[in-house]
């Protein structure tokens, strides 16, 4: 991997053995007034390098998402820049996370914010701002998901894995979305059908919260999208077994891909989402 850095750049600092690129004479995250958010770049990134913005979970951040080299270092070495923003302090040292659910307050325009973290390391670092693929983990997910619905244009396409809607599911989507969304079939954390979160996490933005059926979210977009119930596509790819929609009115794609594993971005991943984003019209 390559770091490819503004002319008053360091140029490199280390995060979990990847090398992550400096933003100015600041060796480590990239800073904007809304926050901040960690860059790796691939060997001979250009103006024409397309990049991945990914999400982090609940308690993490962008460096911890860099720390997950296995999916990293795949996506990398596809040519893909990783884009990797923090979400806001939590109280009680909590870690960070993220404010995904429009019914719930906010102290952060989180879709503004993501938008803008796209800009800056575009126009920073020279990336292609119309080849980004949006996707997070977890609750990254599910405000991945979220941004889907209620801003698709933010990027060309979008990955949730392991995160979804939450109840109340959204009534409709804004518009047309190819996403591509991964979960595991043993994921006891944020289960197919959701489940209620009631004094265990410890954060009045998630007690008494009940997270969202991925079977239900499936339907809001093939709604969204115009597409017909059943799948035109019922693909097996290793341990995955794949569902998708390939003739829906809009033009938009959308595939469900199911994991025998539990909560985590699955072995293989990588490459499987990038192999359905590069096949996109």
């Amino acid at each position: 991997m390559k770091s490819l850095c503004s002319t008053a750049a360091a140029c490199l600092a280390l995060v979990g053995g990847a090398a992550e690129a400096a933003c100015g004479d600041d060796p480590g995250a990239c800073t904007l007034p809304g926050g901040s958010y960690h860059v790796v770049l691939p060997e001979g990134a250009s103006s024409a390098s397309p990049a991945v913005v990914f999400l982090h979970g609940f308690g993490s951040s962008g460096e911890g998402t860099l720390r997950n080299t296995g999916m990293v270092d795949a996506l990398l070495a596809r040519g893909y820049a990783v884009i990797a923003p923090d979400g806001q302090p939590r109280a009680q040292g909590q870690g960070r996370s993220w404010d995904f659910h429009p019914e719930r307050p906010s102290t952060r325009d989180e879709g503004g914010f993501i938008r803008a973290v796209a800009d800056d390391a575009a126009a920073r670092f020279g990336l292609d701002r119309g080849d980004m693929l949006m996707s997070g983990f977890s609750i990254g997910g599910s405000m991945a998901s979220y941004l889907a619905c209620a801003a698709p244009d933010s990027f060309r396409a979008y990955a949730p894995v392991a995160g979804n809607f939450w109840r109340p599911h959204p009534e409709a989507c804004e518009g047309p979305v190819s996403l591509f969304h991964t979960h595991g079939w043993r994921d006891g954390t944020v289960p197919l059908e959701g489940r209620i979160l009631g004094g265990v996490v410890q954060d009045d933005d998630f007690n008494g919260a009940v997270q969202g059926d991925v079977f239900v979210a499936m339907q809001i977009w093939r709604e969204t999208d115009g597409c017909r119930l059943q799948p035109d596509l019922h693909e097996t790819r290793g341990e995955y077994q794949i569902r998708g929609w390939t003739s829906c009115d809009s033009g938009a794609r959308l595939d469900f891909a199911l994991h025998p594993g539990g909560h985590s971005v699955p072995p293989g991943w990588a490459d499987l989402a990038l192999d359905w984003y590069e096949a996109l019209p």
